[in-house]
């Protein structure tokens, strides 16, 4: 478009804008604001439109008069069909339908009135029917407590009585009839009359028959109260009446070792406690369908309630007695004052010698150490210890399990059958199909009983103190004890006496203790307990185990060579593998202690049945709240907490076994090796020289093998004596440091020999270093060539063809090819490894 068309159509829509501003305006405007001939048009303009608009209006009102003119005359014949069609119906309704509208209304009313008639007699023969069962109950009831004395008949003419509305029995009709002459009282003081007397026969009676030891007249009874409306009364009854039972068979279980010998001896206590439980499991079991029969569900629980009242006191009795004979609290103050004088002389520096007499309680060794051991076992007699640590474990099982067993009586109505104990069958919680019991909730009538608050003071508090001193002083011990495998030595020649693993006395010693301890404290069932005595394994483990081993590592069998560049001694070389050896196995025996207990998936044995499998999952054995989810993650505490601890020791120690022991020996090693190889013969003076050292023709192999033989020799003299004591975990992250170190070795041996190469040696290169790979990972240990990986490809582009290495020269990014090498070594070293081969002798 040429400028001046531009322009042209620019003030073209200029002045078209200005004439739709000038509508839009004069729109706005009336006839009597115009004043302009352009307003004057544009008004004319909007008349005109608007004219038009009302022309199409009328033109399409007209074309559709016809159609409205033909559908008003059909309306006006159907209004004449329907004003016909009114009047008969009408004439119908007034003629016919009223009346029997009216014969209906009167039938209605009618049969209203009958049915109100009906049921004022209906209610009259109810009452009339109730004051005859009322006067009945009340002449049988008279009756039966006259002569005859049929307490059964008397209560159950008072039960029926009793189902009788309040309000006729209390009514003036019932008042007029039920009297006679034999019974002229009001019906209300009959009954509570004789309710009340039959209550203080039957108490008397079931009273009577508790002394006497009659249980069938007991029953008897018992059945009874509920019948004469006093089911408070009677469950009071019966509760002392099971209290006394009990008892008096606590105290005869006491009383069963007066002699003193069955006290001392064994689980005495345990056991009371234990048959104490079992009685009360046995009247909850076996009376409470009756108690539910006869006096309403959920009733056995106010029985339940008084019973654990008496509990309270003789289980209290019992732990009071086995406290106070075992002399706990004192045995407790030993243990407080125990100082532990191996464990924290171990860890103290050398001290030199003093004169004098040390001050009283210093841990500084006073005479013979033998001796000051031997008057801390007399004072602290690890057996002892244990026994009594059986005992209470014993003891709080025996309450866990009563426990679970109440509470499931309390809230549980299906219940699964448990293995006999002590040959009393318990019950408890049926299980859901992925072994986890149902979650309980203890009743307040076991958190707020005196014997919970006694079983946490006198039982859990002293077992999870005594579980400390025992844990603690088993680790003292185990490390006083210790022993060296017997029979080690680097040399392959000799045989080893010992079996592998070669670890000291010490890890079984004290791993035996800690799944003691740990099944000691599941078997409680108390989460307090199991709280409290995982955490303070998992810190002695921590701090003494690990910590005594750290300073024989530091400070006694540290490999240190007593003239540099010597080898250290081999008997200090030994022991510091077998201690790193002691860390490896005790990390996996806490592992196998911790997932037996944790994961119930895969541990069970095959000859175990179910059942038993159940009965000792940790949410079988924690069935309250969430306490199975916190046991759980208390066990993999331990598991984490020990191996973190043992994994930073061991890879501290393997580092120092590379450094001191493996390290200096790789070069020398690779040296050997390499020591008299010349890369640069030609194929005719190698054929020369297998000549003249003797080799046949045909047989090369002495000569193409010789650097892998004589590095086989050197490696397995280096490798071999530390695998035959190492667990097979620490060698192999000793040899991984190693064959790190020697591709840094191998590396520098390679680039060594620049401009010392030609063609037929760099082929021989490439096959020694690829022989040298095969015998360093040998063993399946796959893995480890990456450490290799750029020797080997040093030695791929020292071989290359030249076409190879133009398509390598000319791939800017080799990596981004499908077929193209992942490399290890950067552009300029591919270059300098290309030049290490003189072009003139490929």
């Amino acid at each position: 478009m040429s400028p001046v068309n531009g322009r042209n159509v620019t003030h073209s829509s200029s002045r078209h804008g200005q004439v739709f501003r000038d509508q839009d305006s004069a729109s706005s405007l009336s006839i009597q604001e115009i004043d302009s001939i352009t307003d004057v048009r544009v008004k004319l303009a909007e008349l005109a439109e608007q004219e038009s608009s009302t022309n199409i209006r009328l033109e399409s009102l007209t074309c559709t008069q016809k159609d409205l003119r033909r559908d008003l005359g059909r309306l006006d014949l159907l209004r004449a069909n329907l004003s016909s069609h009114v009047l008969s119906t009408r004439s119908l309704s007034n003629g016919m339908l009223f009346n029997a509208a009216s014969t209906a209304g009167r039938i209605s009313s009618a049969v209203q009135r009958l049915d109100l008639e009906q049921a004022r007699v209906q209610s009259t023969l109810t009452v009339v029917e109730q004051v005859a069962e009322l006067k009945a109950c009340i002449l049988g009831l008279t009756g039966s407590m006259g002569g005859p004395q049929d307490w059964e008949t008397a209560a159950g003419y008072l039960s029926r009585a009793s189902k009788i509305p309040k309000d006729i029995v209390n009514g003036a009709f019932a008042e007029d009839i039920v009297p006679t002459a034999e019974v002229p009282d009001p019906p209300s003081v009959t009954l509570e009359h004789a309710s009340e007397s039959l209550r203080g026969l039957f108490l008397r009676e079931f009273e009577m028959a508790a002394q006497e030891g009659n249980g069938a007249k007991v029953t008897r009874f018992f059945k009874l109260f509920p019948l004469i409306g006093k089911p408070d009364v009677g469950l009071d009854v019966y509760g002392r009446y099971v209290c006394q039972g009990i008892a008096s068979r606590a105290r005869a279980n006491l009383d069963a070792g007066t002699e003193g010998v069955q006290r001392k001896e064994g689980f005495f206590y345990a056991n009371a406690l234990t048959r104490l439980f079992e009685h009360i499991a046995q009247i909850v079991e076996h009376h409470g369908a009756l108690v539910e029969r006869h006096y309403g569900s959920g009733r056995m629980i106010k029985v339940i309630e008084r019973l654990q009242l008496e509990a309270d006191i003789q289980g209290g009795i019992v732990i009071d007695t086995w406290s106070d004979e075992r002399n706990i609290d004192r045995r407790l103050t030993h243990i407080r004052s125990y100082a532990f004088t191996f464990l924290v002389q171990s860890f103290l520096p050398a001290q030199p010698a003093r004169s004098g007499t040390p001050r009283a309680g210093s841990p500084a060794p006073r005479g013979s150490t033998t001796k000051d051991l031997t008057h801390d076992d007399e004072n602290f007699e690890m057996k002892d210890i244990d026994r009594y640590l059986g005992e209470i474990a014993l003891m709080l099982a025996r309450w866990s399990l009563y426990s679970r067993f109440i509470s499931s009586k309390c809230e549980v109505p299906t219940f699964l059958e448990l293995p006999l104990i002590n040959d009393q069958r318990w019950q408890e919680p049926n299980l859901s199909s992925d072994n986890n019991t149902k979650i309980l909730k203890a009743p307040p009538l076991l958190v707020n009983s005196t014997l919970s608050s006694k079983i946490s003071q006198k039982l859990i508090d002293p077992f999870n103190i005594l579980t400390t001193f025992f844990s603690r002083r088993s680790v003292e011990r185990a490390f006083q004890l210790d022993e060296q495998p017997a029979g080690l030595s680097l040399n392959p020649e000799k045989s080893l006496r010992a079996n592998p693993p070669f670890i000291t006395s010490a890890v079984d010693d004290v791993m035996y203790i800690v799944n003691q301890v740990v099944d000691r404290s599941l078997a409680t069932s108390q989460r307090a307990v199991v709280s409290s005595v995982i955490p303070t394994v998992a810190r002695i483990l921590s701090s003494d185990f690990i910590g005594m081993i750290q300073r024989k590592m530091r400070d006694e069998s540290y490999p240190k060579a007593a003239i540099q560049g010597a080898m250290p001694p081999e008997h200090l070389i030994i022991a510091f593998f077998v201690l790193i050896n002691n860390l490896d196995i005790a990390t996996d025996y806490v592992k196998r202690i911790v997932l037996s207990r944790v994961d119930t998936s895969g541990t069970a044995s095959s000859q175990e049945s179910d059942a038993h499998t159940a009965t000792n999952t940790i949410p079988y054995m924690f069935p309250f709240d969430h306490d199975a989810g916190s046991v759980i993650s208390i066990l993999k505490s331990l598991h984490q907490t020990f191996e973190s601890k043992a994994s930073e020791l061991i890879s501290d120690g393997i580092f120092v076994a590379y450094k001191n022991i493996a390290k200096p020996r790789v070069r020398p090693v690779l040296a050997d090796a390499f020591r008299d190889i010349d890369y640069q013969m030609t194929t005719d003076e190698i054929e020369a020289f297998s000549h003249d050292v003797g080799v046949e023709d045909g047989d090369q192999s002495s000569i193409d093998l010789a650097v892998q033989r004589q590095f086989q020799r050197g490696w397995d003299a280096l490798t071999r004596p530390i695998a035959r004591i190492l667990t097979e975990r620490n060698f192999d992250k000793l040899l991984s440091m190693v064959i790190a170190y020697l591709g840094e070795v191998l590396e520098k041996r390679i680039w060594s020999y620049y401009g010392r190469l030609n063609g037929t040696g760099a082929a021989r290169l490439e096959r020694d270093v690829a022989s040298i790979v095969s015998v360093a990972v040998r063993g399946g240990r796959y893995g480890l060539r990456d450490a290799f990986a750029r020797c080997t490809q040093i030695c791929l582009i020292m071989n290359m063809e030249d076409d190879e290495w133009d398509e390598v020269q000319g791939a800017s990014t080799p990596v981004q090819n499908d077929n193209a090498v992942d490399w290890k070594i950067d552009s300029e070293e591919r270059l300098r490894a290309r030049a290490m081969v003189n072009s003139i002798q490929r």
